[in-house]
């Protein structure tokens, strides 16, 4: 038997963690993606969506909302009641803010991008004032009865809408007080349910509110006079997630049962100038709960439970049919994985350089022949 090198590999199973929330930055086409269980992945969208950034999670920060603000800079909001900013450069949290209202379940950073809102547990909307350091505590807005599950800024920064459980909030800025109350509809397949969970909402600049509920609807708000101007009955499911494109001719919802819809504001005849909001295009790409959507220029952004990021292209918005006109379906991280060595006995998956993990691995072992 002659000399030969052995060398040991060792195999696990890698289990992804679910997307819990995403948010588009048009300013730099990048993707910011939470997952469940507090990592926060960044996606460049105009280098083939490489994940060109990594934050780690923890077990005790679970985040709820996330939103960009003043062009680069990232938030995160989650049930341990703290606002987090991300320093993009040394890839760590760079501070932690209590925001005294219990959990947190929304965020939005107002148009300008110099205001922040977030949606507390104990029925609290609170307004921060955005530094270039940090960020301030500036008021509160009216108590509801309930936690504020969605927030929405109107595109001029003079108004917001709150979603809550079974109403939705409209709230003028400059004093804090609320302006209307407009309760949902709790029929469901013709049957009262007990609550109706607004899990989104949308303000646009001619003020009407778009919100999804967990009666399956999407409904149309007049917020000037607070009454329901239409009613879409889309799934037997919950709606979970809906965004808006920045010219607001369409936009795209997420389902519980796996489906992305995709909505457009179209003419009502050929030669009208009146038009109308339609449903066209249902997705079926998951297997699970859709928690979160986005909506860029040329493309429907998803993600949810089932861990898949999955980007569907708006063809009638890509002008070359290139590689960005193809469907992609992101499972896998874009990084590495590999098994370091810590003890004779214990291996955990880390994500470092090649070079570096190459440069502290142990000479292998020779064997030599039997006798010698």
């Amino acid at each position: 038997m002659g000399e030969f090198k052995v060398h040991r590999v060792r195999f696990f199973n890698y289990v992804p963690s679910g997307i819990r929330c995403v948010a588009y930055n048009n300013q730099s086409n990048r993707l910011a993606v939470s997952r469940t269980d507090g990592t926060v992945e960044i996606y460049n969208l105009s280098a083939n969506y490489f994940q060109e950034k990594f934050f780690p999670g923890h077990e005790s920060r679970a985040t709820e909302a996330l939103c960009w603000a003043e062009g680069q800079r990232l938030f995160s909001a989650g049930l341990n009641g703290e606002i987090m900013e991300y320093d993009l450069q040394a890839l760590n949290i760079k501070y932690a803010m209590d925001a005294f209202g219990g959990p947190i379940w929304s965020m939005a950073a107002s148009p300008s991008g110099s205001q922040l809102l977030v949606g507390c547990e104990d029925g609290s909307v609170k307004l921060f004032q955005i530094t270039p350091d940090k960020i301030q505590f500036e008021r509160n807005f009216d108590r509801q009865k309930s936690r504020i599950l969605s927030l929405s800024w109107h595109p001029s920064g003079t108004h917001i809408a709150a979603g809550s459980i079974d109403y939705i909030s409209v709230f003028d800025v400059k004093s804090g007080s609320a302006v209307h109350k407009m309760i949902v509809d709790r029929q469901y397949m013709g049957v009262s349910k007990r609550k109706c969970i607004v899990w989104g909402v949308a303000f646009l600049s001619d003020g009407t509110i778009i919100s999804v509920d967990s009666a399956g609807k999407v409904q149309f708000w007049d917020s000037a006079t607070g009454t329901l101007v239409k009613s879409h009955l889309i799934a037997n499911a919950d709606v979970q997630s809906i965004a808006v494109a920045d010219q607001e001719d369409s936009f795209v919802v997420g389902t519980a049962e796996g489906t992305v819809f995709h909505f457009q504001l179209v003419p009502v005849t050929s030669n009208s100038s009146e038009k109308q909001w339609v449903r066209t295009k249902p997705f079926q790409h998951h297997t699970h709960d859709v928690r979160t959507v986005a909506h860029s220029p040329t493309a429907l952004i998803s993600g949810g439970t089932d861990t898949h990021l999955v980007f569907r292209p708006l063809m009638e918005k890509v002008e070359v049919k290139n590689y960005d006109a193809a469907l992609r379906k992101i499972t896998f991280p874009h990084p590495l994985l590999f098994m370091d060595l810590l003890d004779e006995r214990t291996l955990v998956a880390v994500e470092r350089p090649l070079d570096d993990i190459i440069a502290q691995l142990p000479p292998p072992i020779k064997k030599k022949k039997f006798g010698t």
